[in-house]
């Protein structure tokens, strides 16, 4: 996958949460505010999916800013729920659409031939690939070390704290994501510790209940 179909995905994964989290208010104020973040989510990825070039996330992603904007202006509980259902379904269809991104057309693939076929630009991609190919993969190299740490808290504390702990890390990642200035390498260096975090959190699973 696109790298920024990445980022975008990762604050799909973000927008959802707090979609889920509005359905489950019992007041409108709360259903808003938290359908106010997920909208602020999906604002924050409209540049990530111009430049991911996905064309059918992108009009997914627009629909439901549209639907989000009626969410938080109805007047009732029951008409923001109905929006609210609305919109994880989008967030959903634009989940899948980013994942399957590469075995469908895009305009980043056209886009892309149009500056290869650029004298003026022929030779600028290849040499800002390069530099952010050995950044990534020195970030990948550094964070093998976070991701043996992690494994270790795991498998040597007890399941409250270490889902704790790891939550927290998650957490401040997906904050992290949604910064609007923040660099390339940070934002590979918090969406690859998201992802190594989440498979740590698999493993922990559900705790059981202390009596």
């Amino acid at each position: 996958m696109n790298i920024e179909c990445e980022y975008a995905n990762s604050n799909m994964g973000y927008a959802k949460s707090q979609i889920n989290a509005a359905l489950l208010a019992q007041d409108i104020n709360k259903a808003r505010f938290y359908a106010y973040k997920a909208l602020s989510a999906l604002e924050k990825s409209k540049n990530q999916l111009h430049i991911c070039g996905c064309k059918y996330a992108k009009e997914s992603l627009l629909e439901n800013i549209e639907v989000l904007l009626l969410a938080t202006k109805s007047t009732t509980l029951a008409g923001t729920i109905s929006y609210l259902n609305t919109s994880i379904e989008l967030t959903d269809n634009t989940i899948i659409v980013l994942e399957s991104h590469d075995i469908h057309n895009s305009i980043y693939a056209n886009d892309l031939l149009s500056v290869n076929s650029s004298s003026s630009a022929k030779h600028t991609p290849t040499i800002s690939n390069t530099h952010q190919n050995e950044l990534f993969t020195t970030i990948d190299k550094s964070l093998e070390k976070y991701r043996s740490s992690l494994d270790k808290v795991v498998q040597s504390v007890n399941c409250k704290d270490a889902s704790a702990f790891a939550t927290k890390i998650f957490n401040e990642c997906e904050a992290q994501l949604l910064q609007p200035n923040i660099s390339e390498g940070s934002k590979y260096y918090n969406l690859r510790t998201k992802e190594i975090t989440q498979e740590a959190l698999n493993k922990i699973g559900s705790c059981p209940s202390q009596r």
